[in-house]
Parts: C-alpha cells; structure tokens; sequence
C-alpha cells in the first residue's frame, strides 16, 4: 500500500510540474477560458495512476486502456472547442494531456523513476518552445542536411559495417574506422552548432577559435595569406596561436572520451602547451588589438566529400601503423605518427589511440599522440612560413617554441 501511494504521489507531481508550465504560458488568459491548467494536468496525472493501479489490482489490462481512450476522447474534445473559439490550430497541449495521463499510469504499472524523468523531460521540452523556434528560424539547409548525414552515417551505414579487421596486422576494422571518424566530426559539428548559437560575429578572434573546432590548419593558413596585406600581422600570429591552442584541446577532449588511460599521460604537456598559446596569442592580440575582418568563416564541418576523404585517410594511416607498429614496434608508431601528423593530426590521433588494445603500451601511444600534436604544429608552421610575411610566421614561431618548452618542462616534471 505505501509503495502505491508513492508512485501516485509521483503521478499527481509529473501532472502539476507539466500543468505549471503550461499555466504560465497561458497566465494572461481570463479564468475558465482554458482547457487545462496547473489542476487539470495534476488530475491527469493522478488519474493515470488511479487507473492502472485498478487495471493491476482488477488484472484487466483492458480498463487501462478504456481509460486512456476515455481520457483522450474527453481532453481532446474540449481542447477542439477551444482552438475553434481561439482559431488555433496547435495540438501540442493535446499531447502533453495525453503524455501526462501515460506517464501517470507508468508511475504504477512501470518504473516510477523513469516515469518522474519522463515528466521532467516533457516539462523542459515545453518551456523551450521559443528557444527550439529561434534555432530552427536560424538553421540552414545546409546545416540541417548535414545534421541528416550524420543521422544516416550513424544510424543506417554504421550498422552495416562488418565489425572485423581484414588486414594481417588488425588496423583496418570498417566499422571502427566510421565510427572514430563520425565522432570525431560530430565533435566539429557540435563545436560549428555553439558557434552558430552564440551568434554570426566576425570579429579576427571569434573566426580563428571558430574555424578551428574544424581545422587549425586551414586557419593558420588563411590568416597567413590575410597577414600579407595588413599592416598589423602580428594580431594574426595571436590568432593562429589561440587556434592552435583550440586545436590542442580537441584533441585532449577526443583521447579522453576514447582512451581515459592515454588522456592521463598527455594531459599535463599538453594542457601546457595549450595555456602557453593561449596567453601568447592573448598578448599578441593585446599589443595590436586593432578591430579586424573576418578572415576566415567557419564552414560546415559535416560535409560528405571531407568526411570521406576523412575516413579513407583515416583507414590508411590506421593500416599504415598498425604494420608499422607491428614490425617495427615503438619507432614505427612513432614514425607513423609524426608523418601522419603533419598532414592530419585527427587521424594520426585516433590511429594511435586504436592500438591501445593491441600490444602497443599506454605510455608509448601517449607518446605517439604528443609526436602528432608536435608535427602538426611543425606542419602549421611550415605553411605559414611559405604563405605568409616574415612578420607572421616568426611571431608564430615563437609562441610554438614557448609552447613546446613549456609541453617538454611539464612532461619532464611529471
């Protein structure tokens, strides 16, 4: 008796949190000129609960369902009078009531604790009416086919994938090499989404720490070629020294979601050398603190042509060190990290953390991943040295040297 007076009680609170929400909506409105309120959505609930609880005790499924349709029948009608008299044409409260109902009879013929969060959930999908209209108001198509891709990629091709390696050396494993390689994308994604909610400024820092959550790279790159026709390039240098430091952290985020183990040994260099371009490229910013364009948007990261070109990439170079590994032990993921790195440092990350299962020991995938960041950096460089004004690139130059001594100290220390 007491449980089932617990799980009515929680029936009747999932009824009066969703009727609190739905009553401030509608506070403004004269009394009796709504369907339901604060008091009809906590009878919903409580009456849910009431009739699975006889539905259980009378063991006749069919009264609960007899009285959902009754219950359903009844609110919609009512509702239906209202949105006439309104000219209104949303059904949302029509399936919150119904919702609430089920909840409440969950609360006895289930789990009430999933029932409760059930109830939480709908409460706060309610309230976010205006902020779900807002982004879908601002959401583009590309945007939204991009969010499609993903779904598709995860839902329907990753299934589909054999889950087996087809190489001697077990670094080839289709379904690992798509599901590494939309995580890593979903996590550009989700960098360019918060990007895009934070609003469109196109200040010189807001763009560089934009565009790298996707590629550091291009960045460096791109405000290299800008720093040739501006007579204050070593704002730009600061830029791509905080892209560089953004870069870092992506990369600390991914081997800590992928390999706690190996996020243990990287993090102190790494989370050094970090703090060292960001308060460099900070200072850079500071000295020459000048208002600039925009040189480089943050483009779409969930991309089919890059994404494929991504995951090909990937399969290789996991191939490539895998064989490496296996003949030459630590010096060949050592070799093939550093090559890797230089060119993509996402995919000689996630190819060095995939032989943490193997023979391969944490400490030395560590190193690996720490050799990738430092080729990538020397990689970047190399780039703005080719592309960019002598005024960029040796600024530059300095942040990544103050940036790996500082990684090495920290490395040694620890």
């Amino acid at each position: 008796m007491d449980s089932v007076i617990v799980q009515l009680g929680v029936a009747l609170a999932i009824g009066l949190l969703v009727g609190l929400e739905r009553g401030w909506q509608e506070r403004d409105a004269p009394d009796g000129s709504r369907t339901a309120g604060i008091r009809t959505f906590g009878i919903a609930g409580l009456f849910g609960g009431v009739v699975a609880a006889l539905a259980e005790a009378l063991s006749a499924t069919s009264l609960l369902v007899a009285g959902f349709l009754a219950f359903a029948g009844i609110f919609a009608w009512y509702k239906a009078r209202e949105a006439a008299h309104d000219e209104d044409f949303s059904v949302t409260t029509v399936l919150a009531g119904l919702a609430v109902f089920a909840l409440g009879a969950l609360c006895v013929a289930g789990d009430f604790r999933v029932a409760a969060a059930g109830g939480a959930a709908l409460a706060t999908l309610l309230a976010s009416r205006e902020v779900l209209h807002g982004l879908l108001k601002r959401l583009t198509w590309i945007e939204l086919r991009s969010a499609l891709v993903l779904a598709v990629m995860t839902a329907i091709i990753l299934p589909l994938l054999p889950n087996r390696t087809f190489d001697p050396w077990g670094g080839f494993n289709p379904w690992e090499i798509w599901l590494l390689t939309v995580l890593m994308t979903s996590i550009s994604f989700a960098g360019y989404v918060a990007v895009r909610l934070l609003g469109s400024t196109r200040g010189l820092l807001v763009s560089a720490l934009a565009g790298a959550v996707v590629s550091s790279t291009a960045v460096t790159l791109s405000l290299a070629r800008t720093a040739n026709a501006t007579n204050s390039p070593l704002s730009f240098a600061g830029a791509a020294s905080l892209a560089a430091m953004v870069s870092i952290l992506r990369v600390c985020l991914v081997v800590l979601l992928l390999a706690p183990s190996v996020a243990v040994f990287i993090a102190a260099p790494a989370l050094a050398a970090a703090m060292a371009f960001a308060i460099c490229g900070t200072i850079a910013l500071t000295l020459r603190g000048q208002k600039q364009d925009s040189p480089a948007t943050s483009r779409n990261p969930f991309e089919v042509v890059p994404l494929l070109i991504f995951a090909l990439l990937f399969a290789c170079v996991s191939t490539a060190s895998a064989a490496l590994a296996s003949q030459f032990e630590e010096q060949g993921l050592l070799a093939s990290s550093a090559i890797a790195g230089a060119f993509d440092v996402d995919a000689s990350v996630l190819s060095a953390l995939r032989l943490v299962k193997h023979s391969i020991s944490i400490e030395m995938v560590a190193r690996a991943v720490l050799t990738a960041l430092t080729a990538n950096a020397i990689g970047r460089l190399s780039l703005a040295a080719i592309a960019g004004p002598v005024r960029f690139w040796l600024p530059l130059a300095g942040m990544t040297s103050i940036a790996a001594a500082t990684g090495y100290c920290a490395m040694q220390l620890l």
